[in-house]
């Protein structure tokens, strides 16, 4: 598979890179024809930062207090914290980076050591990927258990531009993908036509089969 890999740069900033594997893939909410690789801007500081940057420029006039991270995208969360923290209506400001725990029952849940800095807070949530919004979904759930006020949607990469009336804002869409498509797994014409499911995928990565 990886030597169908291919580089796409970002439209704004070149120096932020993405790789994509054309194929069949099984998520555990569709199946895509891409698998999107995001693995250098989750893990190299360098990448995390000029990411960071593009994506903060959406909030320079939001108040924000704490960032959720989901799916990997610590780093990229701390570098867009302080990047929200040097300029803007956020100037200054100690904005916090939490990720959730996932318990027995696949509910996003914070500790109570935690819980305060969403109780009552302006909080984007990050993510890496968004293809059918259900991950988003699950996070707002929790976010409003806890009390927590949503001030904004960040992702790499999102094949949705909104998720429950607010924007998702995203560094790459489907039109950076040539043909990018997604199916609910009982409607997919790949399996239809018989067509082998390369690798199972999800936020971690892949598992070819």
């Amino acid at each position: 598979m990886e030597n169908r890999m291919q580089e796409i740069k970002s439209r704004k900033n070149k120096y932020i890179r993405i790789g994509i594997i054309p194929g069949h893939f099984a998520t555990n909410h569709s199946h895509v024809n891409y698998y999107v690789d995001m693995t250098s801007i989750k893990t190299s500081s360098k990448m995390a930062k000029e990411a960071a940057e593009e994506l903060a420029a959406a909030y320079s006039s939001t108040h924000i207090e704490t960032i959720i991270c989901l799916e990997g995208t610590e780093v990229l969360g701390a570098f867009l914290a302080r990047e929200l923290a040097t300029s803007g209506i956020n100037n200054a400001t100690d904005i916090k980076v939490v990720t959730p725990e996932l318990n027995a029952n696949s509910q996003l849940i914070f500790r109570d050591n935690t819980q305060k800095l969403i109780w009552g807070k302006q909080v984007v949530v990050l993510v890496s990927s968004a293809s059918t919004g259900k991950t988003i979904a699950r996070t707002l759930d929790c976010l409003r258990y806890y009390n927590g006020q949503l001030a904004g949607i960040a992702a790499i990469f999102s094949a949705i531009s909104e998720a429950h009336g607010v924007k998702v804002n995203s560094i790459f869409t489907p039109a950076d993908l040539p043909q990018y498509e997604n199916y609910a797994a009982q409607e997919c014409p790949m399996c239809k036509n018989g067509v082998k499911v390369d690798a199972l995928i999800n936020s971690y990565g892949y598992s070819k089969l």
